[in-house]
């Protein structure tokens, strides 16, 4: 076969194929559970208004770099079990609520009790597995803990609203008290983590920080709750590079927290930074730091060491109410340690507290 033959065969037939269109360039939509399992395997998920039966999760395990676009009401059906609700993961995500709202339906639950006992609740309610953005989104009325955040890479949420204030009134079952309880906003126990422009409206911490590194706190508002935390400690938990800046705390148990477990070992807390925040209605501390957990400035432990916690930049203004103390400090012997900068912290209101077992603080005086 001459050569100039095969020449003439390779332009005619030539061997390279267009490859089909992959499925991730689609757009699929989720108007009932039924839809998810086709929806995530495309690139652009929608959303739409429906309620997902009782008892069961909407699970969306989403292709790398998809965007989600919430685009109605999703509700979710009542019945006693251990939740979560809704769980969604996957790396470089756009996830865009676009105002829209995921009702869980708190009423039904809440007994005054949260996870201590009673009805059994779904906890969290919404549990967060992603990288990338995750934005204006409205959570209403959860069963008990709202967010568990847990991402794989950097993950920044904005202008998300969490309102359980009407879990603020007691009802029929919680004997007089706030019928919603263990309602925190934020459960964090993660690194490269943003959280900014968001409201938080419940009965339990706003954030509570319990491992982790390189978090940000930032421009909230949280409301009715136990403030900003971090903790409780456990044994072996480690958190540093936290950024807490530019919040509003607004009738709340405490402002500012560090709680950790009395009985902890091998854990830290450490490179705590609190800038420019503003609390007001103040009902129990200003600011407190105990090691303790779970009593409240009972014997602390001393196997959570806790350095460089700071008050730096610009003025951080606590306003407690009269019965209320202003700052106390509850360390173990030996576990607070190094010198913290607490010069831009101003508390008034109330009575002072004690500063126990510690006398690295500079710069402030109460």
């Amino acid at each position: 076969m001459s050569l100039s033959f095969l020449f003439l065969l390779s332009v005619a037939l030539p061997f390279t194929v267009a490859a089909p269109a992959s499925s991730a360039s689609c757009t699929g939509t989720i108007s009932s559970l039924s839809d998810v399992s086709a929806a995530v395997k495309c690139s652009t998920v929608n959303i739409n208004a429906f309620t997902v039966p009782a008892g069961q999760t909407f699970n969306l395990p989403l292709i790398d770099g998809a965007t989600v676009n919430l685009l109605g009401t999703v509700t979710f059906g009542e019945k006693e079990w251990e939740g979560p609700l809704f769980q969604v993961s996957g790396n470089s995500i756009t996830f865009n609520g676009n105002g829209n709202t995921f009702d869980g339906q708190g009423a039904f639950y809440w007994d005054g009790q949260g996870g201590n006992g009673g009805v059994t609740k779904p906890a969290p309610m919404m549990k967060i597995k992603i990288s990338g953005t995750f934005d204006n989104v409205k959570v209403l009325n959860s069963p008990s803990r709202v967010f568990s955040v847990s991402n794989p890479a950097k993950l920044t949420i904005s202008k998300v609203t969490v309102d359980n204030s009407a879990g603020d009134a007691p009802n029929s079952k919680s004997g007089g008290k706030a019928a919603g309880h263990n309602t925190d906003g934020f459960d964090v126990s993660t690194n490269n983590l943003i959280i900014q422009d968001s409201v938080v409206m419940n009965q339990d911490d706003c954030i509570a920080i319990n491992k982790g590194s390189d978090i940000v706190f930032q421009r909230n508002t949280c409301s009715g709750g136990h403030g900003i935390s971090i903790g409780s400690i456990s044994t072996g938990a480690t958190v540093s590079g936290v950024t807490i800046s530019g919040n509003t705390i607004k009738n709340s148990d405490q402002a500012l927290r560090i709680k950790t477990k009395a009985d902890a070992t091998s854990a830290s807390v450490s490179d705590v930074t609190y800038s420019g925040n503003t609390a007001t209605g103040i009902r129990r501390f200003g600011v407190i730091i105990d090691q303790s957990y779970p009593s409240t400035l009972g014997t602390p432990g001393t196997g959570v060491k806790i350095s460089a916690v700071n008050f730096t930049g610009s003025k951080n203004t606590v306003a407690v109410n009269s019965s209320a103390k202003r700052v106390e400090v509850n360390c173990g012997k030996g576990a607070c340690t190094g010198t913290w900068d607490w010069s831009a912290l101003s508390v008034t209101g109330g009575s002072a507290g004690e500063i126990v077992n510690f006398n690295g603080i500079q710069n402030f005086s109460q």
